[in-house]
């Protein structure tokens, strides 16, 4: 005959193999809680930060086709050129509809750094990012045996990502501190004037 009492005492006696079995799969769980959170976090950061840097390097493509077509004419004229403006404006349109945060680069003052390249560093909502528009990168080509200097654009972003990895990492190494900075994109094309 079946006998409940007697039942319950075995499985929670102190030498049960149950019991013992249910405090090994616990601390085994203990143990591996946090290797599997560092995971968790690790493979949502690492992603988001790689999506992050497909739509950027998008974003830089966009605006150096875009710059590639526009005339040279406005190059010299005082303050940002139209055709440089006009640059920007893409990149940062086409970061707000990507739902990336453009660091306030629709109002970024622009800096002259070289006879043809102009870098607008946008600092606003919580993050500062650099644009940098160089409309005479001369890209060397071989045509026919002859080396040719061929005028480009190119178009580069360097933006913040907020990196969550580093907390978590520290739940295992509390001395650990792994800042990543910021990712970079870049996109070149050939003038078409």
């Amino acid at each position: 005959m079946f006998n409940r009492h007697k039942l319950a005492t075995l499985l929670w006696s102190r030498s049960s193999p149950l019991r013992e079995a249910n405090a090994a799969a616990l601390i085994e769980f203990a143990v591996s809680l946090p290797l599997l959170v560092v995971l968790v976090v690790g493979i949502f950061d690492f992603g988001g930060a790689f999506n992050l840097k497909q739509e950027l390097n998008n974003a830089a493509r966009e605006g150096a086709r875009f710059a590639a077509a526009q005339p040279s004419n406005d190059l010299g004229l005082p303050g940002p050129p139209p055709s440089i403006s006009a640059v920007r404006f893409v990149v940062d349109s086409y970061l707000v509809t990507a739902g990336i945060n453009d660091c306030g680069l629709s109002a970024a003052h622009y800096a002259l750094a070289g006879s043809y390249t102009w870098v607008f560093n946008a600092s606003g909502n919580g993050c500062s990012m650099t644009l940098r528009i160089n409309r005479a990168n001369p890209v060397q080509e071989t045509i026919g045996g002859a080396t040719v200097n061929i005028l480009c654009t190119t178009v580069n972003i360097s933006y913040p990502y907020q990196w969550h990895f580093n907390n978590v990492i520290q739940l295992l190494a509390p001395s650990a501190n792994y800042n990543l900075g910021n990712i970079p994109a870049d996109a070149t094309a050939v003038n078409m004037d």
